[in-house]
């Protein structure tokens, strides 16, 4: 039990007691730095059902609090707030019972709650990009971070493999490719099948502007262009079954899925479902015939297909055209639903989509528990902001975007001049310092993103994140790699590491800072599972690894001449590092052992 419950329990006891008032509960908050205390309780909310003065009444409950419970060893009150000091004994019986504990703050996943977390889902017609690294990181965090706090975890995405967008690419193939595969190019295949999007823009564009010249209404040029009535002609084709177009677009996807797979793999991010929509986007029609039995929807006049969500501060959504033809929202019904009859312990799910959909999916949410879906009440959208450059916002259709690719590599390059500025990898072999460049440089850029609240737009700043100093990747995996070269030594000079600390030792004020930290790992993983948020697990790294640096300029491990110090220093540092790598792999993050 941590300190909080049990002060919790024995505050409560206290107010009974002394006020004969039944507290419902007790609000906590850290002590702050310039009092003496670990954990504060505070007073004000108290006078809801104990009339009195706030300081008077936190005297009298931290009194009764030392005399009555071994854990507080002594208290101050400043106005209202009660500050508590807890005592050694309990920091350290409390390290005693974690130090071996290999999968210390990681619950063991439950059966019963299973949860799909969707992200990545990009269009087939161009390279995964920036905002597709953001996308990314965040839905595999998120899905490791569930899976630590005890949930069963499916990651899943949909590609958006049919529509318009792939058939500008493969007719701007067809007419500028020359047969350009990319075993002829040495591409990759969704960069080969990208330029040919941005050749199908460039294309329409000069149409557009040559109708205009020709007295055309640059509106009316825009829908009229030869070239975009072809692309809709393809997609007409496509959707009859045609066998020439079928076999194209199954080729040029096959060569994109091909490139995403390497991308995915660089960036150590995985599925264990993949859904497509050519096989989705007809799923939601049956159920919406369903719903309109039901009432849930109701038809037009022109035979569109409706819901009216006006009295939830919504508005009136179509669900299918007046053709019969299915909408995204229909396909999203449908696919919602495919995925529990896939996997029916699912009991959430997490659609992890940029802040632009905020709308889309606070209707689709509603429209699936008004078609009585119980587990609609537990579906999530992971709404983040976009990523900007100092250049600039990025355009797919002009070829202005950030490759994800070629931002991988620049930063292992980053990485690797900074490392050889550093000048400390000569006796590193050429293939381990690859390791280390790839390591580092993938650190920077996941902490970088992950690091910042997913609500929040991020301005991506490649050297800043690079930097070895401050809140970055890189730095906490040099304290990392510090703290294995403490424990190499420790080792080399036969420090006793099985030693179990006596309760009746007086901790170092650094020491149980540190041991403060490292009991909050658990409650971080829950607070960031319930809020789905990665940046609440790096900011704690980033907390825990400054407690350690302090720790490690202010005190003594391995020259402390009393074995028993020593031995508990070497142990607090090794628990460091694993809860450093724990809550790192909740990132995705790899730690190096040497740097």
């Amino acid at each position: 039990m941590n300190i909080q419950a049990i002060l919790e329990n024995k505050v409560k006891e206290a107010v009974l007691k002394i006020f004969n008032a039944e507290l419902p509960s007790v609000e906590f908050q850290p002590t702050r730095k310039d009092f003496e205390g670990d954990v504060t309780v505070v007073v004000f909310p108290m006078l809801r059902v104990v009339k009195g003065n706030p300081v008077q009444i936190g005297e009298q409950i931290g009194t009764f609090l030392k005399d009555e419970v071994a854990e507080v060893s002594d208290f101050n009150v400043v106005k209202g707030f009660l500050n508590l000091v807890v005592s050694d004994t309990f920091y350290i019986n409390f390290f005693n019972g974690i130090k071996d504990e290999s999968n210390y703050g990681l619950v063991t996943e439950s059966a019963s709650d299973a949860v799909m977390v969707e992200y990545s889902s990009p269009n087939t017609n161009k390279p995964l990009h920036l905002g597709h690294i953001r996308n990314n990181l965040l839905g595999y965090s998120v899905a490791e971070i569930l899976k630590a706090s005890g949930k069963k975890v499916y990651k899943t995405q949909i590609i958006n493999d049919r529509g318009i967008h792939i058939c500008k690419s493969m007719l701007a193939w067809q007419r500028f490719g020359n047969g350009e595969t990319p075993e002829n190019t040495g591409l990759k295949g969704d960069k080969l099948v990208g330029n040919y999007y941005v050749a199908f823009d460039k294309a329409y564009k000069a149409e557009i502007a040559e109708m205009v010249v020709d007295g055309v209404d640059e509106k009316e040029a825009a829908k009229e262009a030869p070239i975009l009535l072809e692309a809709q002609q393809m997609l007409q084709k496509w959707e009859a079954g045609d066998e020439e177009v079928t076999s194209l677009w199954k080729k040029m996807n096959g060569w994109v899925y091909k490139g995403f797979e390497e991308t995915y793999k660089n960036m150590g991010v995985d599925f264990d479902k993949l859904y497509y929509e050519s096989d989705t986007y007809l799923l939601g029609k049956d159920v919406v015939a369903d719903g309109l039995e039901k009432g849930v929807f109701y038809k037009k006049d022109d035979g569109s297909v409706w819901i009216d969500l006006t009295e939830e501060g919504l508005d009136e959504k179509i669900v299918l055209r007046s053709d019969g033809t299915a909408v995204y929202m229909t396909q999203d019904i449908g696919t919602a639903i495919q995925r529990v009859k896939d996997y029916p312990d699912i009991m959430g799910m997490v659609y992890t989509v940029g802040n632009e959909q905020d709308y889309h999916f606070k209707v689709l949410f509603l429209i699936l528990k008004k078609l009585g879906f119980s587990w609609a009440e537990q579906l999530h959208h992971l709404s983040y902001g976009m990523v900007d450059l100092p250049s600039g916002k990025m355009k797919s259709r002009e070829g202005t975007v950030v490759d994800a690719d070629d931002l991988m590599v620049d930063m292992t390059s980053t990485a690797r001049e900074l490392s050889e500025e550093l000048g400390k990898l000569e006796e590193y072999s050429h293939e381990e310092k690859q390791v280390l460049y790839k390591m580092v440089g993938m650190g920077a850029l996941k902490y970088y993103i992950l690091k910042v609240d997913p609500k929040k737009r991020i301005l991506f700043n490649p050297e800043e994140s690079v930097d070895f100093q401050g809140n970055t990747g890189p730095f906490i995996q040099y304290t990392y790699a510090r703290i294995q070269s403490i424990l190499r030594k420790a080792k080399d000079t036969r420090v006793d590491v099985s030693t179990t600390l006596e309760v009746t030792a007086e901790l170092h004020p650094k020491e149980k800072e540190l041991i403060k930290q490292i009991q909050l790992f658990p409650e971080t993983i829950q607070l960031a599972a319930a809020n789905f948020s990665p940046a609440l697990i790096a900011n704690y790294v980033y907390d825990l690894v400054k407690e350690f640096n302090s720790f490690y300029q202010q005190v003594s491990i391995l020259g402390e001449a009393d074995e028993q110090k020593k031995a508990l220093r070497v142990q607090l540092s090794r628990k460091v590092s694993e809860v450093i790598e724990s809550g790192f792999k909740l990132l995705g993050i790899d730690v190096p052992e040497r740097m």
